[in-house]
């Protein structure tokens, strides 16, 4: 489909393209089409850009990944189909490893992911042979490795289902979630919740954690300062403030 780049919606018509090839090559369910567009709905009310709430999660999420001991950036099927470039650039980053995890799990379509992931560039990526369990979750999603999921201690999770957030949370871990709903479970659930459109905010922490890097005193400061339930309300508030502006 031609698309002029001078349409008002082009970018979102282009993002919308790429999610239905990625339907057709299997790579994305075609339910992930539906979560796509409510989390769009969302960006409409912010205005799409990154609010100030959410740099301020993403400049948390940034410090957690320079402490963590075993930082994982975790992929589905709509975020690698999203941007799969600015995903492999935070492991890069950071670094961190990659661990491919989906829902609607078939060793096909897993093979498909890792390997497109590795087409785009990522290494090493984790996932084919999952020997752990997530606990609590009786679905697919908790299938994972030992080496990235299931040791891991810091976990960025974009796009996420709301029980494996929580079950994440539950053994321990910090979980970072990119979510464009502020009312979602996983956003409730998450020890950083980020409420940005993905690209935006893969951009934003990556560039955060190269800011950060090596100044320990600024990001031990603002892990002490940060306030989740706060910040995930001012957004809220954000959010309010261009509905009622629109009214």
């Amino acid at each position: 489909m031609s698309i002029p780049e001078d349409h008002p919606r082009y970018k979102s018509l282009m993002v919308r393209e790429r999610l239905a090839d990625a339907v057709e090559r299997g790579l994305v369910n075609p339910t992930g089409l539906i979560s796509h567009g409510r989390g769009e709905a969302y960006d409409y009310m912010m205005g799409e850009r990154s609010l100030e709430p959410s740099l301020r999660a993403e400049r948390t999420a940034a410090a957690f990944l320079l402490k963590a001991r075993n930082p994982v950036v975790c992929v589905n099927g709509n975020a690698a189909a999203l941007d799969a470039k600015n995903l492999i650039r935070l492991t890069e980053t950071v670094p961190a490893k990659m661990e491919v995890n989906i829902f609607h799990r078939t060793e096909e379509r897993m093979e498909l992911l890792i390997s497109y992931m590795e087409s785009e560039g990522a290494k090493d990526v984790l996932g084919r042979n999952p020997d752990e369990r997530i606990p609590g979750l009786s679905h697919a999603r908790a299938l994972c490795t030992k080496e990235g999921i299931f040791d891991c201690d810091v976990i960025v999770v974009p796009i996420e289902d709301g029980d494996r957030a929580q079950a994440l949370v539950g053994m321990g871990k910090v979980v970072i979630s990119i979510d464009l709903n502020p009312l979602s479970r996983t956003s409730k659930s998450a020890t950083v919740s980020i409420c940005d459109e993905m690209t935006r905010a893969l951009e934003n922490i990556s560039n955060f954690v190269e800011e950060l890097r090596g100044n320990d005193s600024a990001i031990d400061e603002i892990i002490k300062s940060y306030d989740n339930k706060m910040c995930r309300m001012d957004l809220i508030e954000c959010i309010c403030d261009t509905l009622r502006k629109e009214a």
